[in-house]
């Protein structure tokens, strides 16, 4: 089942006021906008995702909408709601079988409230995110004099995510061009005559519509960072064929021997440990996600270089790196005149002290392809803490 993600994210938000859009305010670490790509994108449901940002922004798409960890496709926003999530829907994939749609101005969802809306589409055809009324609900007339009391038992308070057969969205979204403005799209759903079924939403999944709402939201960072991990573990490794005809390149040191590692780039077993390591700490993919060997790029790269990068990325997770450990595996040739330099290059690229920087060397003891001299491995371990 190919599930296909939207976010429409095209409003200028001018009820919270401010010169750029709601979606793009800074909620902690990251934007608003960011931390909800982040959470349909951990949804083990979604297969890609679409995002509808504002005209104006296109010429600026953020770094983190062109490498996300599924496909990411950003398009232009509509003058109205609808109109952006039909202009996303274009680019969703053929074979997607389930669309889900999700407000950029909800921070909070969960992968757990994506899944169970997803769920109940492909069972029922459409659902939605909803909570029911805590409060007694009345209906006002224009002078506030209460006309009746609504029954608090039929009274849903509708959230994102909104998931819907493919189908339904496509019948929904081309009947909506006849239609009055619609805030959500189970209401484009039901004119065109389909059933949307309710699923329990989440109090947590807060929509941020005023300054009075990012007040609220960002006191749920702070009290969620209150209990986070600060220091966080990666663990890397890398293994590369010794070939003749090429240079042996370990943690940036150009080492003297009738062989080399064979590879995309410069073959740096080392760097390339490394660098999944503190990706892998930071939770921020790993080597072959930002710099994919398939990338002609990348061809004959610098691994030091991209280390250096990687470890921006992980800064830009909000992360600094505090020390790595890194084990060479290599039968020959000897590493010990080289480890120093190594050290040096590597704390260089992470931006800390060589003091917080191991290299060790060990055979094989003559086993397998490192021991008979054919190969080479690298072991790297990455503590990373919260800035």
């Amino acid at each position: 089942m190919h599930v296909s993600a939207i976010i429409a994210a095209g409003g200028r938000g001018v009820r919270l006021g401010g010169a750029r859009p709601k979606q793009f305010l800074s909620l902690g670490d990251r934007t608003i906008l960011q931390r909800s790509v982040d959470a349909v994108l951990s949804s083990g449901r979604v297969a890609e995702l679409v995002v509808a940002l504002p005209a104006e922004l296109m010429a600026s798409v953020p770094e983190y909408l062109r490498r996300g960890a599924k496909p990411i496709t950003v398009v232009e926003g509509g003058a109205r709601r609808q109109d952006s999530v039909a202009n996303a829907f274009h680019s969703v994939a053929s074979r997607s079988d389930v669309v889900v749609i999700h407000d950029a101005a909800r921070p909070f969802v969960t992968a757990a409230l994506i899944d169970r809306t997803v769920d109940a589409a492909i069972e029922h055809g459409a659902a939605i995110a909803a909570l029911g009324a805590t409060d007694t609900v009345k209906r006002a007339g224009a002078d506030a004099t209460i006309q009746q009391t609504l029954p608090r038992a039929e009274i849903f308070f509708a959230q994102t995510p909104q998931a819907f057969r493919t189908a339904i969205l496509r019948d929904a979204l081309a009947k909506s061009g006849m239609t009055a403005d619609a805030t959500d799209e189970a209401a484009l759903a039901e004119r065109a005559g389909h059933s949307v079924r309710l699923v329990e939403g989440d109090p947590r999944n807060v929509k941020i519509t005023t300054a009075d709402d990012l007040i609220m939201a960002e006191r749920m960072v702070e009290a969620a960072e209150r209990h986070s991990t600060r220091l966080r573990i990666g663990n890397g490794y890398d293994l590369h064929r010794l070939v003749a005809g090429r240079p042996l390149v370990l943690g940036g040191v150009t080492i003297p021997f009738e062989k080399g590692l064979d590879g995309h780039s410069d073959a740096d077993a080392v760097c390339h440990a490394v660098t999944d390591a503190i990706l892998g700490a930071a939770g921020a993919g790993d080597i072959g996600r930002h710099f994919p060997d398939t990338d002609a790029a990348w061809k004959g790269a610098d691994s030091m270089a991209l280390l250096s990068r990687a470890a921006a990325i992980v800064a830009e997770a909000g992360f600094a790196v505090v020390n790595v450990d890194v084990v060479v595996i290599a039968q020959r040739p000897k590493l010990l005149p080289y480890i120093n330099a190594m050290r040096a290059n590597l704390g260089k690229a992470l931006g800390i002290p060589v003091s917080d920087v191991s290299v060790k060397g060990k055979t094989n003891e003559g086993v397998d392809s490192m021991g008979a001299g054919d190969s080479i491995a690298t072991h790297a371990v990455a503590l990373v803490s919260r800035m």
